[in-house]
C-alpha cells in the first residue's frame, strides 16, 4: 500500500484537491470521478461527497492501494 502524509497549511483541503495534490488523481476532475465511484473512505467511511472538508488528523483510504495521513504544518 502506498502511504502519504499530507501538511496542511489551511484550515482544511477538499477531498478532491488533496487526490490531485497526491497525485493518487492526475486532475480534479480525475479526484472527482474516483470520489463518486465510492472508493473512498474518509476515518474507515465511504465518503461520496467530492468536495469534502479534510481536516488535520484524518485519514484518507483509496481502494487497497493508497492511505493519506493528513497533519497540521508545524509551526
Amino acid at each position: 500500500m502506498q502511504e502519504f502524509e499530507v501538511e496542511l497549511s489551511n484550515e482544511f483541503i477538499e477531498l478532491h484537491n488533496l487526490l490531485k495534490i497526491t497525485n493518487v488523481a492526475s486532475s480534479g476532475g480525475q479526484g472527482k470521478q474516483i470520489v463518486a465511484s465510492g472508493d473512498v473512505l474518509v476515518d474507515g467511511q465511504q465518503e461520496l461527497r467530492k468536495a469534502c472538508k479534510i481536516r488535520a488528523g484524518q485519514v484518507v483510504q483509496v481502494g487497497e492501494s493508497v492511505l493519506i495521513r493528513v497533519v497540521a504544518a508545524a509551526e
